[in-house]
């Protein structure tokens, strides 16, 4: 059994299911894939003629990873606001303020709603460590157009986050060749 009203004409049905209905898509855990999944969806989307926007919290300012060059080339814009990796900061007070800041930007972006796809890369640290209140996040999550998808990166996704999410999906890590075999990161795969 479908689960479909038998007096619901399917025209009507498949109209209904091609109707854009605006996900809170959110990829932790501690695996590794989380930017990697978010940034298929930006190439498929992007097949697809969506306006597409991605913020990112902890790669520094002013990066050129491998997908920083794929999406210059695509006109996809990517807005990277961060000084490298949370855990090694040397000054903790401003990572602290571009994590702040750099949410005052995704969040008129979202209020704004002139795009269809918005990337939160690396955010959930930024709940994580406290530095942007959960609830606020919540609260404007739930104030985006109705059609617009947000995707949300990182480990340690708070449970208030994962409660107003549509899809959740935790990475998990199995065998990773640095644990393994010492075998640092390489470019194209994670870099």
């Amino acid at each position: 059994m479908s689960g479909r009203d038998p007096h619901t004409p399917p025209a009507e049905v498949a109209t209904t299911r091609r109707k854009r209905h605006g996900l809170v898509i959110v990829n932790t855990g501690e695996g590794k894939g989380k930017t990697t999944a978010a940034l298929g969806v930006i190439f498929r989307a992007w097949g697809r003629d969506f306006r597409i926007r991605m913020f990112q919290f902890i790669k520094h300012t002013g990066a050129t990873f491998g997908e920083h060059r794929a999406a210059m080339r695509l006109d996809i814009p990517i807005e990277a606001l961060g000084d490298g990796f949370t855990w090694l900061s040397k000054d903790m007070d401003r990572t602290q303020a571009l994590a702040v800041e750099q949410w005052g930007r995704c969040k008129e972006a979202i209020l704004e709603g002139e795009e269809d796809i918005i990337v939160l890369d690396e955010f959930t640290y930024a709940m994580h460590y406290g530095w942007v209140p959960v609830d606020d996040v919540v609260d404007t999550l739930g104030q985006r157009p109705a059609r617009m998808h947000v995707i949300i990166t990182g480990r340690y996704a708070p449970q208030e986050l994962i409660d107003c999410a549509d899809l959740v999906t935790e990475m998990r890590m199995i065998k990773h060749p640095y644990r393994e075999q010492g075998i640092r990161a390489q470019q194209g795969i994670e870099f």
